[in-house]
């Protein structure tokens, strides 16, 4: 997809989320055919001319004021992250390029293995490039798995046991399919991006449901639930940590609350699974 037709689907996708009654519309006389606000409306809201929008949606706009596309940033109710995108759109300053079949550099490994809680090292497409025990146990043994689907988005949409393991699968899964989104880059082609989300889109609908939302997301931190027999439903902390160096690697943790029931369970999960592997 190129810059214009992402702009285009990007700001028709951000129209059709917004109900009019939530930003003051009154009640259109005229039936709508498809929800969300008309181009006219994000215009109004704007205070701009509803053939200057009509030509932004259409990618026909030039150099383009900040106030004026703040204007229409927040007649959109965007938040940080698609306003960023937005502006990446609409006038690239710096092209991402990650490269292709990402590894982890030893030391890495060496890191996430040494964490004692459960830890995965993450590349942008959600390539599973490192996990410890702790990991393994908790989500899958992705080391098990062929190369190509050690992948957490691959899993998460086309592996059955993530929908056991994640409770609340599409709490989890929506936001999976939204990272995604945020790291595909019109203006920088990523061949192995570009396929996963074809086959995703394909295998899945669950996940062509999610991507043609047209939600952004970046891991940062919160709470999930697991599921595991025998020990039941565990509540876990996530954080994510930026792997300095511009490759798009993150490492995500997961810790229980001291003291709770789950801090508990995930020790003897882990514990099992560990006596699993070594035979004991």
């Amino acid at each position: 997809m190129d810059g214009t037709a992402a702009l285009r689907e990007f700001l028709t996708s951000r129209r059709a989320a917004i109900d009019p009654g939530e930003v003051g519309l009154a009640r259109s006389p005229v039936p709508r055919r498809k929800r969300g606000l008309r181009r006219e409306e994000v215009a109004v809201l704007a205070g701009v001319s509803v053939d200057y929008y009509a030509r932004l949606e259409q990618g026909r706009i030039g150099n383009i004021s900040d106030q004026v596309l703040t204007a229409i940033e927040d007649a959109l109710r965007l938040d940080e992250l698609e306003r960023a995108h937005l502006r990446s759109l609409i006038a690239p300053a710096h092209v991402r390029r990650w490269p292709p079949n990402l590894k982890a550099r030893p030391a890495l490994r060496l890191l996430v293995d040494a964490m004692e809680v459960p830890a995965v090292l993450q590349g942008p497409r959600l390539e599973v490039l490192a996990t410890n025990s702790g990991a393994r146990a908790l989500l899958a043994d992705f080391d098990a798995m062929p190369a190509k689907a050690r992948n957490i988005a691959r899993w998460i949409f086309l592996d059955p046991s993530a929908r056991i393991v994640y409770p609340q699968w599409d709490e989890v899964a929506a936001p999976v399919a939204a990272t995604l989104r945020a790291n595909l880059d019109p203006h920088a082609p990523d061949v192995e991006l570009e396929q996963l989300v074809a086959e995703l889109s394909g295998a899945s609908s669950d996940f062509a449901r999610f991507w043609a939302d047209y939600r952004l997301y970046e891991h940062s931190h919160g709470r999930k639930q697991f599921f595991h027999e025998p020990i039941g439903v565990m509540t876990l902390n996530y954080e994510t940590l930026t792997v300095p160096g511009g490759d798009g690697l993150f490492i995500s943790t997961y810790t229980a609350d001291v003291g709770s029931s789950s801090e508990e369970k995930l020790g003897l999960l882990v514990t099992a699974f560990t006596a699993g592997r070594s035979g004991g």
